[in-house]
This record gives structure tokens, C-alpha cells and sequence, in this order.
């Protein structure tokens, strides 16, 4: 056989080498022969192809001739390879020092072929052995080769080749698990490999979303609670989710809404999320506000207890122009601190939902798709499109919509320049807020929110752990009302009255159930309390603590499953939070028991329409089972809230509150 390797290389020693140091390179592979499993035989043959090498070196007159015929070579075959002629019996052995001078790419296929008819050796010989062990480590050896030059289909094609011929041979069960198990560990770089080349190469393109496809599913999901980074070709979840930052990008927004709904209707819920934020991307960056309506309905359908979905569904029923919809969903939000940053907004309320809306755009919903322009979120150019407003115009005209599209244009221009901020002073807890263990939250909102191309709006301004783009931390928060700007107080004069359609009640309500109420902390609460209205035009500082009291009492018989008449002291959202807060207590088959008292009130602010009260709260709960089995409990404590009380036409209501420290 023509084997690809000159003396020098075969024996591994420089063209300059002298006597004495091709000799003691001799002695040192002849000592050191590979001990893989090669039988005597070939050893002895690799000894043999050693010694004449290093004879012809050794000798003056036959290096000087050897060395002449490479130069001739060299000019006349610039390009060419040099090449030993070895006969049939040192075919082997001759692969096997290929294999050692690095040609393990040359030694792989000259030991496959030699493995073909009609050169295939007989059965069961020695040469079949050696040929088929050295075929198995020449391919691992060249598929590391090409993965360091970063050719990982290419590494991948050669493992699976040599996969093929040992399960044809049938011989070496341990070698052939550990190609496999190199082409396992391949996988997420030929998917980066495949998906990273030119859409041109359809080929590649769909054979990368085939092994993404496989991969994911194989793990169960994107976030898989039991993948195992100790087995072999396995990723921990932390290799895997930056491998997965890397490849979105490759991908269209198209592909990854098939992906997504592919994985979320196979059983991996954690991709429900994500093809929410495709729907949405490839609506607003095509004009395709049915995609929007589909992103909505879909989260809708989202049973997550981490996500708090209300900022997500204010911010598609804007972008559809159901702006009261949109409003009642800003209104029920879990964070305080993005209450706070509402409340703080310096434009009315629907100019800070506009503002949101867009920042939630730039950062959470258009990065990372390999055809969506991420650079900006323009609402403008969104309400001013033809098709948009063509698809507003034939949505059915709702009592819950107060506004068209053309005003929100202009409350989005009267936004202005005002960016995203929030107090400094944001509240820590409530005393009865338990707050997640980072470690149990989910790695979207971990660590790939945490990533540029999955942040929360609000990151850009420290509000940390907020909710911004839907997933929250979860609070069992017993007075959770909305923060509004104080702007607002003029639209509270103009909804009195406005009666609210059972059809447009919170999709995230559930249906109350019957559950026997535990004893109060309070047990001299009267159910009916508080039961006045308060409208005088200037309410003196008790008839202002009264009823804060009343509202605490009531919301307190509320929770530990009294009747109560929230409406007279409170709007309708920080109601119809309550009711939800009891709903979900009930689903889950337990109560609250709330001792809470307005100890002292300082007035901060005072308005016709609005006043700012400053309240020491004495405060303690106790959470338990249906069997009375207590789940958890707040011992008793004080603490400040910030309590914001409007005028609805003549009588006054809690609009909305701050809790302190």
C-alpha cells in the first residue's frame, strides 16, 4: 500500500535530527508501543517499519539519496504528498504509526477501506481485530481534530461513519459506546454549526432545527429539572440555557413559534412563555395584530403559579386597542415596585401603559430573532398602520373600551422622553409577603432575564426582581391594590356609577367554592362593618383612620371567609384583588386570619380629590389548612403604609396604597 508519511514523520523526528538523536527516538517508541488491545503481531510489524526508518536515516548515503528524491519531488509535485510503498503485510502496522504521526483522518479511512471487500481480511483474524480497533480510535482522534477547528458537522459525519463500521463489524461494543457517546456531546455545537451558516444552505438549516428539535425534547423541556451534566454528551442546565442564548438569534421568528408550540403542546410548559414573546414579535414587527390576539390567547391558557400574566395582557390588549381592558390588567399587578413605578410615572396613566409597553418591546419581546429588528419600538408607526387599524376596526366594539387606537397614539406622544423610573424607597415586604427562594424560580426568570436578550423592562433602571414582562415573584400579599399617578383622580369622578359585565370579570378569577372559614384573629368583627360611606368634603383624622380601619376589618373577614362590603371603602381593583386572593385561598383548601390595625396616620398630601395618608399598621396572620393545620404565620409586627384615598363624585375610597418598612 501507498501509505502518506515520509520517514521522517514516521519515526517523528526533525529533517535536521542527527544519528544519535533518530536513535534514541527509536528506542523510545520501540519501548512505548500503544496498548490499546493490538495484537503481537502488528506490534512487532510497527517495530520492524521503525528500525528500517531509522537504518535509512542513520545512513550517510542513503539519507543524502532520500533526502535528493524529496527535493525532486517537492519540484516537480509542489502540491503532491510524499509516500511510503509498504507491502500487504505491514498494512496495519504501517496505519498504526499514520494514526500516532496525527494522520488520524488518513488512518480512519485506510483502515475503513481496508475493512471493504475486496480487501476486507478474513474472519476473525488478527488484521480484522487491529484493523477495527485502529479504525475506532483513528475516528475519535479525527473527529477531535476537525471539533478543534471547529468543523463540528464534519466531526459529527466521522463519528457516525465509524459508528456504522463497528456496528457492522460487531466487535468492539466498548468503542463503539464511546464514539457514540462523543456524538452525543457533539450535538449542541453541530446545532450551532448548522443553524449559524447561511440561510442559503436550506440543507443545513432544517438538519439543525432537527437536532435542536430532537435535543430539547430528549432533555423534556428547556428546563429540564432532571437533566444530569455528569452523563456523557449530556448538558447541565446551565450549559444548556447558554446554548440556547447562542443559537436564538439563528433563528426566525417563524421557527421559533413552530419550535416553541411544538415543545409547549408535547408537555414542556416552560416553552408556553416563549412562544407567547414569538407571537408577539412577529406581530408587531409584521404588522400582524392577529398574531397579537393569538399571543394573548395563549397566555391566557398559561397555568403557571410564577406568572403573574396581568403586565403581559395589559400590554397586548393596548397593542389591540382595548385600552380598558389593558387597564384593568395594570391595575391587579402583584409588584409593588412596578406599582410604585405607575404611581410615579410623570404622565397620566395611559401615557406610563404606553411608555411599558414600549420599553417591554424593545427589551423582552423583539431581541433575539434572526429576522426582527430589535432596535427600536416604534408605537406610532404601530397605531398609524393601515392593517392595524383595519383589525382594531372589525374588533367587536366592547363596553370595556373607552378609547380608539388614535388616542393612544397621542397619549403615547404626550409620554414624551419620560423613561422608565423607580423609587428608591421601593417596599421590601409587607410582613405578610413571603418572599420565593431565588433558587426554586424558574431559569427564564433566574438567569435568561438576567441576558440582553430576555431582560425585563424595567432592568435598565434597577428594579430588581420585579415583574415586568409577566413571570413574578410569587407574594402571598394580602393588600396587593394598584399604585395609579395621581393624575388619575379626574377618570375615578368619571367611572362612578359605571356599572362592571360578569363577561369582562379577570380571566384568572376562579370559580368560588364553599370552604368552611377558620376564627379570626378579630373574633369581634361584625360581618357587616364598616357600612357608611364617608363623604364629607373635609374628612377630620379619625373619620380618615375609621376608614382605613374598615377596610382592613373587612378585607380581614374576607379572607377568613366572612361576607364583607369591600366596595364602600374601596375601588373596584383592590375589591376584586381581595376576592382572587380568597378565590385562590379557597382553590387551594385554606383561609387567612388577619389581626391589623391602624395604630397612628400622619396626612402627607391633601387635595379635594385626593388625599396621602402616612399609617402605622400593627399587624399579624396566620395562614392554615382546611383540618386547621397551620401552613404559615406572621408574628405580630408594625409597619408604615402609605395609603392613597380619591373621591369617586361624593364619597371617598382607598384608590391604592404603598406598603413601608
Amino acid at each position: 500500500m501507498d501509505l502518506p508519511i515520509d520517514h521522517f514523520r514516521l519515526l517523528g523526528v526533525s529533517p535536521s535530527a542527527g544519528p544519535e538523536a533518530i536513535l534514541r527516538r527509536l528506542e523510545t517508541r520501540c519501548d512505548s508501543p500503544p496498548d490499546q488491545g493490538f495484537t503481537h503481531e502488528v506490534l512487532l510489524q510497527r517495530a520492524d517499519l521503525l528500525r528500517r526508518s531509522a537504518d535509512l536515516l542513520t545512513d550517510p548515503a542513503d539519507r543524502a539519496e532520500y533526502e535528493a528524491a524529496l527535493l525532486r519531488l517537492s519540484e516537480s509535485h509542489p502540491n503532491g504528498t510524499v509516500g511510503l510503498d509498504l507491502p500487504t503485510s505491514s498494512e496495519v502496522a504501517g496505519l498504526m504509526l499514520l494514526w500516532e504521526a496525527h494522520g488520524a483522518l488518513e488512518a480512519f479511512q485506510l483502515a475503513r477501506q481496508g475493512l471493504q471487500p475486496p480487501q476486507a481480511p478474513a474472519l476473525g483474524s488478527g488484521r480484522e481485530a487491529d484493523l477495527t480497533l485502529l479504525a475506532a480510535l483513528a475516528c475519535r482522534d479525527a473527529a477531535v481534530e476537525e471539533q478543534d477547528q471547529r468543523r463540528y458537522e464534519s466531526a459529527a459525519q466521522l463519528l457516525i461513519d465509524g459508528i456504522e463500521l463497528q456496528q457492522r463489524m460487531g466487535k468492539l461494543p466498548d468503542q463503539q459506546r464511546q464514539l457514540e457517546d462523543a456524538l452525543q456531546g457533539l450535538t449542541p455545537f453541530r446545532i450551532l454549526d448548522l443553524l449559524s451558516r447561511d440561510l442559503g444552505d436550506q440543507d443545513s438549516h432544517q438538519r439543525g432545527l432537527t437536532l435542536l428539535d430532537e435535543l430539547v425534547v430528549a432533555r423534556g423541556g428547556l428546563e429540564a429539572a432532571d437533566a444530569d451534566g455528569d452523563q456523557p454528551g449530556s448538558l447541565s442546565q446551565e450549559d444548556f440555557e447558554s446554548f440556547f442564548h447562542q443559537i436564538r438569534r439563528f433563528l426566525t421568528v417563524q421557527e421559533q413559534i413552530d419550535l416553541f408550540s411544538r415543545w409547549f403542546e408535547g408537555g414542556a410548559a416552560d416553552a408556553g412563555f416563549l412562544t407567547v414573546l414569538a407571537l408577539t414579535a412577529a406581530g408587531f414587527s409584521r404588522r400582524k395584530p392577529e398574531f397579537l390576539e393569538q399571543a394573548r390567547d395563549r397566555l391566557q391558557t398559561l397555568a403557571n403559579a410564577d406568572l403573574d400574566p396581568m403586565p403581559l395582557l395589559g400590554c397586548l390588549d393596548l397593542l389591540l386597542g382595548n385600552v380598558k381592558d389593558a387597564d384593568r390588567h395594570f391595575a391587579v399587578l402583584r409588584d409593588t415596585d412596578l406599582q410604585a413605578w405607575f404611581l410615579n410615572h410623570p404622565g397620566d396613566r395611559l401615557a406610563a401603559q404606553c411608555e411599558y409597553c414600549r420599553a417591554w418591546l424593545e427589551r423582552d419581546v423583539l431581541p433575539g430573532y434572526r429576522d426582527v429588528d430589535a432596535s427600536g419600538a416604534d408605537l406610532d408607526a404601530w397605531f398609524a398602520d393601515r392593517d392595524v387599524q383595519g383589525f382594531v376596526d372589525r374588533l367587536d366594539r366592547k363596553a370595556s373600551r373607552q378609547i380608539g387606537a388614535e388616542e393612544i397614539s397621542l397619549a403615547w406622544a404626550m409620554a414624551g422622553d419620560a423613561s422608565l423610573s423607580a423609587s428608591s424607597e421601593a417596599a421590601e415586604s409587607d410582613q405578610d409577603v413571603d418572599a420565593e427562594d431565588a433558587d426554586a424560580t424558574p431559569f427564564w426568570q433566574q438567569r435568561f432575564w438576567q441576558q440582553s436578550w430576555f431582560r425585563p423592562a424595567a432592568a435598565a433602571v434597577a428594579l430588581v426582581g420585579i415583574t415586568v414582562a409577566g413571570f413574578g415573584l410569587v407574594r402571598r400579599n394580602w393588600d396587593p391594590a394598584p399604585l395609579l399617578p395621581e393624575t388619575a383622580s379626574r377618570s375615578f369622578e368619571e367611572e362612578e356609577g359605571d356599572e362592571v359585565d360578569e363577561t369582562q370579570e379577570l380571566d384568572a378569577a376562579l370559580s368560588p367554592v364553599d370552604d368552611e372559614p377558620i376564627a379570626s384573629l378579630k373574633p369581634d368583627l361584625e360581618p357587616s362593618a364598616p357600612s357608611e360611606p364617608l363623604v364629607s368634603d373635609a374628612p377630620t383624622e379619625a373619620e380618615l383612620q375609621a376608614l382605613l380601619q374598615g377596610w382592613l376589618d373587612a378585607k380581614a373577614l374576607m379572607l377568613s371567609g366572612e361576607p364583607a362590603d369591600l366596595s364602600v371603602v374601596a375601588r373596584e381593583p383592590l375589591v376584586k384583588r381581595v376576592e382572587q386572593e380568597r378565590e385562590a385561598d379557597q382553590a387551594a383548601e385554606r383561609s387567612k386570619s388577619i389581626d391589623a390595625s391602624i395604630t397612628t396616620i400622619e396626612v402627607v398630601d391633601r387635595s379635594p380629590q385626593r388625599i396621602e395618608l402616612l399609617a402605622q399598621v400593627a399587624y399579624s396572620d396566620r395562614l392554615q389548612a382546611a383540618d386547621g393545620t397551620v401552613i404559615d404565620e406572621t408574628a405580630p409586627t408594625d409597619f408604615i403604609v402609605t395609603y392613597v384615598l380619591g373621591r369617586d363624585g361624593t364619597q371617598w375610597r382607598l384608590h391604592d396604597y404603598i406598603p413601608g418598612s
